[in-house]
């Protein structure tokens, strides 16, 4: 019951995706889950910070990461912060926990010459509807930085081609515009025309099947995981290796920090400054390729 009101919550108060608010839920029944197999008398108000640690311990045990951990540990955090404002229950045993420290992981990125001969390559193919937006969505990912959630979630109206700006909708609902150039401008354009030609829609939605339905999270990883396995060899062939190219690529272009955090829609620089760690480790090869004492 509990669980419920704080999934409510996270949906209606604090405008969290649906899927977000789903990986709350399953996050949240594991861990009850497992204090119930513990002692079937435990109880969120009953539970203290040693079952959390012991969760956690489990948890590794299994081979879980450090990842995956902090970001459970993160939604028992939220959980029980809620519960103890709303008075369901008198602590907060999450309260001063911390989870594994994770090493760094730099993000992985699309290499400019693979990107344009990924591109450059539907040239010469038929110019079928998937190949012209498979075409679009890939250029969409690589000159705005999007999220997968936030290009499905597009319609005709969002793109201002006078302008030449999209707007996106964010986490929590954010709105932001992100410019573009003339070659997304094109793409879009030509795209459109082929949809309207070939696909009759069921809404508004600017990316769409071929049967005319709003494109999917699952059909824009499949469609972008296939076109990257064609020009690189990264083991995460996924849209977020397209978000991590535009930002690796705005920083090496001079593009500042903050100004790459405000595009891509990130709540704290912090976030925004592990593509710095990408365009130092580029400076550090061109220092060891080049220094004569190096």
């Amino acid at each position: 019951m509990m669980i419920e009101k704080f999934l409510n919550y996270l949906l209606l108060e604090k405008n969290c995706s649906e899927r977000t608010v789903r990986n709350y839920g399953l996050d949240l029944r594991l861990f009850e889950s497992y204090f119930k197999n513990l002692d079937a008398r435990l109880s969120w108000e009953s539970i203290d910070s040693d079952v959390i640690r012991d969760w956690m311990e489990s948890m590794m045990d299994r081979g879980n990461n450090a990842t995956s951990i902090n970001r459970r540990l993160s939604a028992l955090r939220s959980f029980y912060r809620f519960a103890l404002s709303r008075n369901f229950v008198s602590a907060d045993p999450a309260h001063g926990i911390t989870g594994p420290k994770k090493s760094l992981v730099l993000p992985r990125f699309v290499k400019e010459g693979e990107m344009d001969a990924l591109l450059d390559s539907f040239s010469a193919a038929e110019h079928t509807y998937n190949n012209v937006c498979a075409r679009a969505i890939l250029l969409m990912f690589y000159w705005t930085g999007m999220r997968v959630s936030e290009l499905t979630g597009l319609d005709d109206s969002s793109v201002d081609f006078v302008s030449c700006n999209v707007k996106v909708a964010g986490k929590g609902n954010k709105h932001r515009l992100v410019p573009f150039g003339r070659e997304l401008k094109e793409c879009l354009e030509k795209y459109i025309a082929v949809r309207d030609a070939c696909v009759t829609r069921t809404d508004d939605a600017l990316f769409v099947t071929g049967k005319g339905k709003r494109i999917g999270y699952y059909n824009v990883r499949k469609l972008v995981g296939e076109n990257l396995s064609k020009v690189c060899t990264l083991d995460k062939k996924t849209p977020h290796v397209l978000r991590h190219s535009y930002a690796t690529a705005m920083l090496n272009n001079g593009a500042g920090i903050e100004s790459v955090k405000k595009l891509l829609g990130h709540s704290s620089v912090a976030t925004t400054e592990v593509y710095t760690h990408v365009t130092f480790e580029k400076l550090k090869e061109a220092y060891e390729a080049a220094h004569p004492r190096s």
